[in-house]
């Protein structure tokens, strides 16, 4: 058996990582200011670091765990696929717990999206779509439809296709001349509606837009994307069904895809099990990451229509899709996605997580009617409010007040949000909305 490891005081393992890790989304400079939190454990919705100290993960860890830290069923399985074999390439073999996702995916999804692509991450997942789009184009004899359409404040990922398909300024700036051209229609958030205007009327008149530039561009674009109902890495961005439902019908009109960046939403997070169910809308792809194996490994796909797979079905190589990732279809994420449907099949999760978002609805009144907050906001498990403040380090001051209030929170700019683990009981839930009203009162 391996040796285990010592444990290593927080501090020297602060150190260690600030020398030997480059985090993500971070500049590394303000780490000598705000220390990293060394985490060793984690149970259900709590993490625990290397002092003993535990934390709410308020945001499932970047949005990505459902079922709680060392879920025992979950576990269970991957420790029994370990037994079997832990991974395979795709090209050329296949196994069980591939083709059973696959086969339970198409189950579960909108529509008539039969054709599973997998990959290891979201923005992974969005290359694909990106590129299965234009070769569809290419192969149906219209090369022209090479150009792509997003909505403003979207977000896709920062590999360079999904970049391009970006619209958050931070990301895109540097990189500007790296990316393709991409069209940014405007976003149907709400918050943007005029005085007096409903969110359905702001989505239809958003939608309006869309139609006028496809109308005049439908020729060039292969394929509209956008994130579903609530714009994440922007602020949580909430819109009406409505936009979707035109939306789908406009692309259809035009002979232009839908391509639906669920990465963030799907599986429950917006109310049902995808976000385009609210609108029944079939998008021709389906794109889907984090909670596919409950957040504990890698795993991306790309759902799309027999249509779309019939077009690169031939005998020549080079008609096919040409795109590989070496952990495609790992067996061991693969059983841990097929234990998180299991979970939802058996738990009546969606149920479930109405009676917790109206008992969260309930509890956080003293939290929508604080004197900083404005535009507080729920769709599903996803809540989201701005905090009025001009202090432009609110983002990490924020987050520090939310440790010493045993929380894990990661503003987006000035918007706080939760996204909590679905099995987040009631206590817990009380726990959040108080320590955040306390985070707030102390900054």
């Amino acid at each position: 058996m391996p040796n285990s490891t010592p444990p290593v005081s927080s501090s020297k393992l602060q150190l260690r990582s600030l020398e030997a890790v480059w985090h993500p989304c971070t500049q590394m400079k303000q780490h000598e200011i705000f220390p990293l939190v060394p985490i060793v454990s984690g149970k259900g919705v709590w993490l625990y670091d290397s002092e003993g100290k535990k934390y709410l993960d308020a945001i499932s860890s970047w949005w990505v765990n459902l079922f709680g830290h060392t879920n025992p069923y979950i576990n269970a399985a991957i420790c029994d696929q370990l037994e079997k074999i832990e991974h395979v390439m795709l090209a050329g073999f296949t196994h069980e717990p591939v083709v059973l996702l696959s086969e339970r995916l198409k189950k579960i999804a909108p529509g008539n999206l039969g054709h599973c692509f997998y990959a290891s991450d979201g923005a992974s997942a969005i290359e694909i779509a990106l590129k299965m789009s234009f070769h569809y184009w290419q192969l149906s004899g219209q090369s022209q439809k090479n150009n792509f359409v997003s909505l403003q404040n979207d977000y896709h990922g920062e590999t360079l296709g999904a970049l391009s398909v970006t619209d958050v300024a931070i990301f895109r700036e540097t990189y500007a001349p790296l990316l393709r051209q991409c069209t940014h229609v405007p976003t149907p958030d709400w918050r943007y509606a005029d005085k007096g205007e409903s969110p359905e009327d702001y989505a239809i008149r958003a939608a309006a837009v869309l139609e006028n530039h496809l109308k005049k561009n439908h020729t060039q674009t292969a394929a509209l994307i956008l994130e579903p109902l609530v714009q994440g890495a922007t602020g949580m961005g909430m819109y009406h069904p409505a936009y979707l439902q035109r939306a789908k019908e406009i692309c259809t009109r035009y002979q232009v895809h839908l391509i639906a960046d669920e990465i963030a939403v799907g599986f429950g997070r917006t109310g049902t099990m995808f976000a385009c169910n609210q609108a029944n809308i079939t998008p021709d792809f389906l794109c889907l990451s984090k909670g596919l194996s409950g957040g504990y490994l890698p795993l991306s796909v790309v759902m799309t229509t027999d249509e779309i797979f019939q077009a690169f079905y031939d005998d020549k190589t080079v008609r096919a899709f040409l795109h590989s990732h070496s952990h495609t279809g790992n067996a061991l994420a693969c059983r841990a996605a097929l234990a998180t449907l299991d979970i939802f099949e058996q738990n009546d999760v969606l149920d479930s997580n109405k009676i917790k978002t109206s008992y969260l609805n309930n509890i956080a009144a003293p939290l929508s009617i604080h004197p900083k907050v404005r535009n507080f906001r729920n769709c599903g498990m996803i809540w989201a409010f701005e905090v009025e403040t001009n202090d432009p380090d609110f983002s990490a001051k924020c987050f520090q007040a939310g440790l010493q209030q045993q929380l894990l929170l990661r503003p987006l700019g000035k918007t706080v949000y939760f996204m909590p683990p679905y099995i987040i009981s009631e206590q817990e839930m009380s726990w959040l909305v108080d320590g955040t009203l306390h985070a707030l009162d102390t900054l």
